[in-house]
């Protein structure tokens, strides 16, 4: 026999198992026997009511299948985080807002003139370019590099 033919011999072997389920036994697995599913359907207790004290017992697979319990929420559950809403965005004066607007329209006028082809005169490139320039320089200006005015006299840890 040639190589080649011992090669095409274990293809057909792989191929005509593909479809057949693999057999382990408990050495094999990578997971301790206690963390396996169960092959029957999960059952819980869950309380009807406050007023009623006698448990009921719930199944778990109509909720996997897509049941109609499956639409309805859990009142015990808390697990999940719901997050507090944000808080407003602060008011900006008029200068920050021109700044921005120079930051960002300058170079989308220049963007948008050169996608349309427009014929841009001289004095409108330079009005873009120093608008583009004039709001990075007067945000950076306004940004400010030192402690906020209400830190106090100490500007350390507070315990």
């Amino acid at each position: 026999m040639t190589p080649q033919s011992d090669e095409d011999e274990v293809w057909r072997q792989i191929v005509a198992s593909f479809n057949d389920t693999a057999e382990r036994d408990a050495a094999d697995q990578p997971w301790p026997d206690s963390e396996n599913l169960p092959s029957e359907p999960l059952r819980r207790v869950v309380k009807q009511s406050e007023e009623d004290e006698r448990p009921s017992v719930k199944d778990d697979s109509a909720a996997e299948g897509g049941g109609d319990d499956a639409e309805q929420e859990d009142p015990d559950d808390e697990g999940h985080y719901v997050p507090p809403p944000p808080p407003p965005l602060p008011r900006t004066d008029a200068t920050t807002k021109v700044a921005w607007l120079g930051l960002f329209g300058g170079p989308a006028y220049l963007l948008l003139s050169a996608a349309l082809n427009w014929n841009l005169q001289g004095w409108m490139l330079f009005t873009a370019v120093a608008a583009f320039i004039g709001g990075f320089v007067a945000l950076v200006v306004r940004m400010g590099d030192g402690p906020p005015n209400d830190s106090g006299w100490d500007d350390g840890a507070v315990l």
